[in-house]
């Protein structure tokens, strides 16, 4: 799925309910919550925090999916569009960052920008 499709859903979503999205605010703290939500996972799995014997199985992919909401419906608020967004990013990212690391050996495959040819 695109990122355009993903907004375009969410926002299929969000427009059977009267009240909307929520303001960005808002959405920015339930972003916040929700990174919350994925770090105690990451934790769990990774870290030095075990669950306690009663505490149900998280699943980190889908606090990930969650994130992915919140951010589809503060882009949708705010009237960003995500792919764009991305693609700016990943450019500066090339550019700012190009021999910032050390290149793994044999990497041919790809161009300029550091994106996979063929």
């Amino acid at each position: 799925m695109h990122l355009s499709e993903m907004q375009k859903e969410v926002d299929g979503y969000i427009a059977q309910f009267q009240e909307g999205y929520f303001q960005p605010m808002t959405l920015v703290v339930r972003l916040a919550e929700e990174l919350g939500e994925l770090a105690r996972e990451v934790n769990h799995h990774y870290g030095e925090k075990p669950k306690k014997p009663d505490e149900p199985e998280g699943d980190i992919a889908l606090e990930m999916g969650d994130i992915l909401f919140v951010v589809a419906c503060l882009a949708n608020r705010l009237g960003i569009d995500l792919e764009e967004a991305f693609a700016a990013t990943m450019n500066k990212f090339r550019t700012r960052d190009r021999n910032r690391w050390t290149p793994r050996a044999g990497r041919d495959d790809l161009d300029e920008g550091g994106r996979a040819n063929g």
